[in-house]
């Protein structure tokens, strides 16, 4: 275990980032970056009839490649009830897509030396020093045993640590409600409470989605003495120019953030419409639907695996820098060393994230095998998604960005998460 070294006073003063760029990545023509515009212009129509047939409310979709972007293309409508286009600069929710960025935080801390990735969990945070693995029962019933080997945090990353996200149909899920972790004010507060249940597995032996990555953040705060959201503004977000990104939506923005949808079927051919959830308009507080918690609060709970809100073109900074390797603008984030690290194919042999040809490394879905996974693309491309259905690729050996992004539920409802790369790759001329 590392010793726990907060920032003096002084160091931070003598640490703060320069502003990055606030604009966007430069733009050029596909055939200046090797892609041919006329494949390009295939997308369009194949993701506009889901706009016209009212199947989803917006999308934007933008291609970079060698750093600059050959195809950005907004459709729709940020609030179908006041018939409001998305624009640009556009703020959506992007849930999921906030894991990738907080594993490259915690990085940042793990490159100063604060932590190695295979120490126990439980040295940053002593309330999951005695958690227990399920092992049978339901309630006082229950049977638990002492994990063969503590939780690491290398765990945390790949979601092999046996932390629910407590909305499933098994005791431990059954736990986390009665404790109500989702109804947590704080992160410490979380993870107190997660604590408390058992793991849901033994670490390391499967692979479960859950809060893993919020209790990253946690130890993001625990070692740095700062908020994750403060810290995440010091040495992500303004050195990247991300100025659109963040826990909450201030006043100033709020006319830009999207109303968020469902899609609510009427009969079993599938038919049915897009209603916004909880009824709001642009000019109401945002409520998020997993929460209950505005979204223009600035005392939001700052969640590092879902809780954050961003642009297309600030998502596309974040990305540009891991395929440069940790770098943008002249602002080093994190070595080569490091993210060529965290792209890698993390889990054990004998552990899946449940989709054929699909590894995890740190933070990020790993592409193994394009032919298991029944798509085209590179091994060692990197992507995730978020709960609204927003979607991200970056391919290192193509230099190549992809991205799709909406604000509807239930996630993976549409297929233009499967249609998009097939599309771009088309496109790559040399």
């Amino acid at each position: 275990m590392r010793h726990l070294v907060k920032y003096p006073i002084f160091l931070i003063v003598l640490t703060v980032a320069k502003l990055g760029n606030a604009s966007t990545l430069p733009e050029g023509t596909p055939e200046s970056v090797g892609l041919s515009s006329s494949k390009l212009d295939n997308i369009l129509p194949t993701f506009k009839k889901y706009i016209d047939n009212g199947q989803v409310p917006c999308l934007s979709v933008a291609v970079v490649r060698h750093g600059k972007i050959a195809y950005f293309n907004k459709s729709g409508l940020r609030d179908i009830e006041n018939n409001l286009p998305i624009e640009r600069d556009t703020i959506f929710r992007i849930y999921s897509m906030s894991k990738a960025i907080t594993s490259v935080a915690a990085m940042i801390l793990y490159e100063e030396g604060h932590f190695e990735l295979i120490d126990p969990v439980s040295d940053y945070l002593p309330e999951f020093t005695n958690q227990e693995v399920y092992v049978s029962g339901w309630g006082d019933s229950l049977k638990t045993r002492i994990p063969d080997k503590p939780m690491t945090i290398q765990q945390l990353f790949t979601h092999t640590s046996g932390i629910s996200y407590g909305n499933g149909v098994t005791a431990v899920d059954s736990m986390y409600n009665s404790l109500g972790v989702w109804n947590s004010h704080t992160l410490e507060e979380l993870t107190n409470k997660i604590a408390k249940a058992p793991l849901m597995f033994e670490p390391g032996s499967e692979w479960s989605y859950g809060f893993s990555i919020d209790v990253l953040g946690r130890l993001i705060e625990v070692v740095t003495g700062q908020t994750l959201g403060d810290f995440l503004n010091e040495r992500l977000f303004t050195p990247l120019g991300m100025v659109d990104t963040g826990f909450y939506v201030k006043q100033k923005q709020a006319h830009r953030f999207s109303v968020m949808y469902r899609w609510v079927e009427s009969d079993s051919l599938g038919l049915g419409k897009l209603e916004p959830i909880l009824g709001q308009t642009y000019t109401d507080p945002k409520l998020e639907p997993i929460l209950g918690q505005t979204y223009t609060d600035p005392n939001r709970l700052q969640l590092g695996g879902s809780g954050l809100v961003s642009t297309v073109d600030d998502y596309l900074k974040f990305c540009q820098m891991i395929l440069n390797e940790g770098t943008l603008n002249e602002h080093r984030i994190l070595s080569s060393r490091t993210v060529r690290y965290m792209l890698l194919n993390h889990l054990p042999s004998d552990v899946n994230v449940g989709v054929e040809g699909i590894g995890h490394g740190l933070g990020f879905g790993i592409l193994t095998d394009p032919t298991r996974l029944g798509r085209i693309g590179n091994i060692g491309e990197a992507s995730w998604g978020g709960y609204a259905n927003t979607f991200f690729w970056i391919d290192p050996k193509e230099q190549l960005i992809s991205m799709v992004w909406t604000q509807m539920i239930p996630w993976g409802i549409r297929d233009f998460r499967h249609q998009l790369l097939p599309l771009v790759h088309s496109s790559i001329v040399d």
